[in-house]
């Protein structure tokens, strides 16, 4: 059975006469800014939000003038604001799961000697809001705030296996759009992704993302209006191997997402 299937209605945003654009389009420039990211121009912005530089230059000295972006003079480049850093902190703040779910991310990753890491989606990425590690253990150079793509990882891929049927077929569609070319591979393992969530409870990613990284998710519902979440557990290939993380791993992460689900509706 075809468990995929792609939407004929145009996107949305184009129709919704409330939709702001230029709203959406001075937020798409903030969150063009990815962790590893010191300074971006005007040029590398154009690039990445697929819009004129002569619009990302009113964009740009927009959010500057409001503190959201802060110009450095001797480079001609921008980095992101003071005011952006006060709305993270607030969100970080008020995620009351990540409170929850820490130390037993921690027990996870020194049982694993690997990495632990708790993210939502935003867009066709997935984003960290916590990350725990094992002192011993060789991980990814990764940590809050980092994004990672929806379709080729294991944490996107358990959360598309939760969210509503909608809303996959439309962040499916987004997919597709994206990367024509790569579809056909995106798509069967999003597949076979969302077959193995239904027999075992969890999302794989072996080499789907990067060659070398291993990996392993689980998502849940947190509630209080908050979107779905996924845990994954990953590190280098060598380090973890795909009959570790399924025989070993697994029961254990499937465990830490059912203590968090009862200690978050306890809580509430």
């Amino acid at each position: 059975m075809d468990m995929i299937q792609s939407p004929a209605a145009p996107s949305r945003t184009k129709e919704d006469r409330h939709f702001v654009t230029a709203l959406a389009r001075g937020l798409d420039v903030l969150a063009c800014f990815r962790s590893g990211d010191r300074m971006l121009g005007n040029q590398e912005i154009a690039r990445r939000c697929r819009l004129p530089k002569s619009t990302v230059s009113r964009l740009t000295y927009t959010l500057t003038r409001l503190g959201y972006l802060h110009y450095v003079d001797e480079t001609g480049k921008y980095r992101l604001g003071t005011a952006t850093l006060g709305l993270g902190s607030v969100m970080l703040s008020r995620l009351d799961v990540r409170q929850v779910a820490r130390p037993l991310m921690q027990e996870l990753a020194t049982f694993s000697k690997a990495m632990v890491s708790l993210g939502t989606r935003d867009k066709l990425s997935m984003i960290y809001v916590e990350n725990c590690r094992s002192e011993a253990a060789l991980t990814l150079a990764l940590d809050v705030g980092s994004r990672i793509p929806l379709a080729t990882t294991a944490m996107g891929r358990a959360y598309l296996a939760v969210v509503p049927d909608i809303e996959r077929v439309d962040l499916l569609e987004r997919i597709r759009e994206a990367d024509p070319k790569a579809w056909p591979r995106v798509r069967k393992g999003i597949e076979q992704s969302l077959a193995q969530y239904r027999e075992t409870g969890c999302c794989t990613s072996f080499g789907d993302w990067q060659e070398d990284v291993n990996a392993i998710a689980a998502a849940f519902r947190p509630g209080g209006g908050l979107p779905p979440m996924a845990i994954n557990c990953g590190g280098p290939a060598f380090n973890l191997s795909e009959e570790f993380l399924l025989r070993e791993v697994r029961p254990h992460l499937l465990d830490l997402i059912r203590r968090v689900e009862y200690l978050l509706g306890a809580g509430g």
